[in-house]
């Protein structure tokens, strides 16, 4: 059992790199299979099809991406700023864990649609909820002067946007940024505190 699982986990995390560099049109089962160091026929047997297999790296990401950046917020022990902060530093850094990931979403929702209502539909449920209840959270600060209101989806949009375009526009950043890319790893560490700083003083109460 402990070797199907691991072998199973191989193909998947095999399967990520080849749709994340070449996309569903250009991953090759072949080639998902020899990274994985394993059979074709293998590949087949614990995967079906190609689109199953990358039904699975859809569910692990979008998963993954729920856990880290929703479950801070859930921590009735922390206050509702520190929670958000705790949020938003898990979102940038499971990015930056997976830096082919904002680009692998967006060419495959450009390149087909389609795809989009797979993935919209893995999140959908998920997001009402989380939006639902930080609405809540929002509104009861703002009625205590603690922070300015905002409408929660509003505040996701931002929290997203800040913490993926630097990983899409980086390629192109490097050559006009000089020395503060210098130093990648420094560069997203500033890049994370100044997103967090963003959202801090949108809401901070004037």
């Amino acid at each position: 059992m402990q070797d199907k699982v691991s072998k199973e986990q191989l193909i998947l995390e095999s399967a990520e790199q080849e749709f994340f560099i070449k996309g569903f049109d250009g991953a090759r089962t072949t080639s998902i299979a020899k990274r994985a160091g394993v059979t074709h026929a293998m590949l087949h047997y614990y995967y079906r099809t190609k689109e199953q297999l990358f039904e699975r790296v859809i569910d692990k990401n979008v998963s993954l991406i729920i856990a880290t950046m929703f479950s801070s917020l859930g921590k009735a022990d922390m206050p509702f700023l520190d929670r958000l902060k705790v949020s938003i530093s898990s979102h940038f850094d499971i990015v930056a864990s997976n830096p082919l990931l904002p680009h692998f979403f967006l060419n495959e929702i450009i390149s087909r649609p389609e795809r989009y209502n797979m993935m919209q539909n893995k999140l959908e449920t998920s997001a009402k909820e989380i939006f639902s209840k930080v609405q809540i959270e929002i509104d009861e600060q703002s009625k205590q002067g603690n922070i300015e209101w905002i409408d929660a989806r509003m505040l996701f949009m931002s929290i997203v946007s800040l913490n993926l375009f630097p990983f899409i526009a980086l390629p192109f950043a490097k050559r006009m940024m000089g020395d503060l890319l210098d130093n990648q790893d420094s560069f997203l560490e500033q890049r994370k505190a100044e997103n967090i700083e963003t959202i801090m003083r949108r809401l901070k109460k004037q």
